[in-house]
């Protein structure tokens, strides 16, 4: 007996046996057992989806004499027919071939003629997109009101194409892509039957090959059992379909955790050698780390499309990478696909790419470090640096930001890191006398001390009242007080005014958080910009030094080799 492909040995002949479309598979058969059937139907999908082999079993159903519910018999006289191809009532013709309106002039006129056998004749039009604009008008009247005998399956590959005047006269049904899953599980059956040894990764291979498409996956597959005999071999498999081997995307990515820039050269010039498409690779390798990514964040590789093998693989970077590590790689390496594809010197390219992902630092955090480092001396310190990591700040706590730059040469961690430090109220007694406004009862515990010291408090609670009126406060400075008259120098001759239109606003604030009342005066003052800046910069280093004796700080700069910023 001749040999017959495996898409068609295998082609299913019942609705129970298609694989991946049940949500169309169910409808259809409900629709016949209630009879509900439409004169026309329209299967759209990717290629090798199963959308011919769903229109010739419901074309089948239609016209068997002895059907089992919604499946037909695949026994009666019509049904064995029909496998036979010899079935006179179900007429499939091929769309790209009959295009022209002279064909469909001729199955407009055949339409009138009642089935030989069947209750109903049943046309399938394959590629149904590949009609000419002429063809579909001249279908328009029949599709829209056939004889009661006659039924329109249409299918196409690019639903866009068909005029939607067509496509409103039939009932839409959309295919999708078949699951690698699915695929893996239709050909480990095939191989069984057919007493064909096959392993999990070569069925992951020719599955993940198929991109969804079953037909594609089985022409593969005939294919690979042609190379390899009744063995299939994942090696050999490879060989075959010039595949990049998965171990080279593992290597980089071990690559990256060792900082073993000696791999970029390795593994760009095993692609070369070796044929491999440059671009290919970069997709491998973006879809690699897309895989870690699945399992770093989900710690589970239930997301991952690949053999048992490799799954468990990848789920041993759960602990190895953070988030912000594989956003920052998966973020480069879109970016050098994209460039990839317009570069004159696609293994240059690749190179310097994958020398800088290999140079990422990871992202660590401050208890990592210390993990790293632990502090056995002080266990004081060590909770204070963990209550350091917390950002909730109690209500009794002063929070300022520090910054240091931390040089961790044994493991290449350069990281500038922001951390509030918190310090206790009585370490920061002097700044809060300076910027928290204190209560009293009367003027005479108003003096000028008094008020340059609690002048930023009072901005500051300006500011948040009204945002446009602090800004420019910040560029003023008390400069008398005498009879209850409080001058203030202003920075701009135009803030003047607005200050002065505002003396009312400021006089009652005064007097509501201080309880005494003063007259605001504003003046210009020429100069008055350089003299801000100097008390700016002495208030900042002011600040800089509170903390220079803090434990945390002491902790961080000689345990983890930080240094102060200015």
């Amino acid at each position: 007996m001749a040999f017959i492909v495996t898409a068609r040995k295998w082609r299913p002949q019942l609705f129970s046996d298609v694989v991946g479309q049940q949500h169309i598979s169910t409808t259809l058969k409900n629709a016949i057992e209630n009879n509900r059937i439409g004169h026309a139907y329209i299967f759209a999908g990717p290629r090798g989806v199963g959308k011919t082999t769903t229109a010739r079993i419901l074309a089948k159903r239609l016209n068997c004499t002895n059907p089992n519910g919604g499946e037909p018999c695949n026994s009666c006289s019509s049904c064995l027919n029909f496998l036979k191809s010899q079935s006179l009532d179900i007429i499939e013709i091929d769309g790209a071939s009959n295009r022209r309106i002279d064909e469909i002039r001729t199955l407009r006129e055949s339409v009138k003629y009642a089935p030989t056998s069947g209750e109903y004749k049943v046309y399938i039009i394959d590629e149904v997109h590949m009609l000419t604009t002429e063809s579909f008008n001249a279908l328009l009247k029949t599709l829209e009101e056939p004889p009661e005998h006659t039924i329109f399956i249409f299918a196409t590959t690019d639903i866009h194409k068909v005029p939607l005047t067509i496509i409103s006269r039939c009932q839409r049904f959309d295919f999708r892509r078949i699951e690698l899953n699915d695929i893996k599980k239709l050909l480990a059956n095939i191989a069984e039957a057919e007493e064909i040894n096959i392993d999990d990764e070569s069925l992951t291979i020719i599955a993940k090959k198929a991109d969804g498409a079953l037909r594609d996956a089985e022409s593969i597959f005939d294919q690979v059992v042609s190379f390899c005999g009744n063995e299939v071999d994942a090696n050999f498999l490879k060989q075959m379909l010039n595949l990049i081997d998965d171990e080279v995307f593992f290597q980089i990515s071990d690559a990256v955790l060792n900082n073993d820039f000696k791999v970029a050269f390795e593994i760009s010039e095993k692609v070369y050698s070796n044929g491999w498409n440059f671009i290919d690779f970069i997709n491998g390798l973006l879809e690699h780390f897309r895989n870690i990514s699945s399992a770093v964040i989900t710690k589970t590789f239930n997301f991952i499309e690949s053999s048992e093998l490799l799954k468990t693989r990848y789920l041993e970077y759960s602990d190895k990478f953070s988030e912000g590590d594989m956003l920052r790689i998966l973020s480069f390496l879109s970016k050098t696909q994209n460039e990839l594809r317009i570069s004159q010197n696609q293994k240059l390219k690749v190179e310097i790419s994958l020398t800088h992902l290999i140079g990422f630092s990871r992202s660590s955090t401050i208890s990592e470090l210390l993990s790293k480092n632990p502090i056995t001396n002080d266990s004081d310190v060590k909770k204070k640096v963990k209550l350091a990591e917390d950002n909730k700040t109690a209500a009794s706590t002063e929070t300022s930001t520090k910054t240091f730059k931390i040089d961790y040469p044994k493991t290449n961690i350069n990281k500038t890191i922001n951390k509030p430090v918190k310090t206790k109220s009585k370490i920061n007694t002097e700044t809060k006398s300076k910027t928290t406004p204190t209560i009293i009862g009367n003027n005479k515990n108003i003096d000028f001390e008094f008020i340059k010291n609690n002048w930023n408090g009072f901005k500051d609670i300006i500011t948040k009242e009204r945002f446009t009126l602090g800004p420019l406060l910040s560029n003023t400075i008390p400069s008398n007080y005498e009879n209850n008259l409080l001058t203030i120098y202003v920075e701009n001759k135009e803030d003047e005014q607005i200050f002065s239109s505002s003396k009312d606003f400021l006089t009652k604030r005064f007097s509501e958080i201080y309880s005494a009342k003063i007259t605001f005066n504003f003046t210009y003052k020429k100069d008055l910009n350089l003299n801000t800046k100097s008390r700016s910069n002495s208030l900042e280093n002011e600040e800089s030094d509170k903390y220079k004796d803090h434990p945390i700080i002491k902790t961080v700069i000689s345990e983890l080799g930080g240094k102060e910023i200015k």
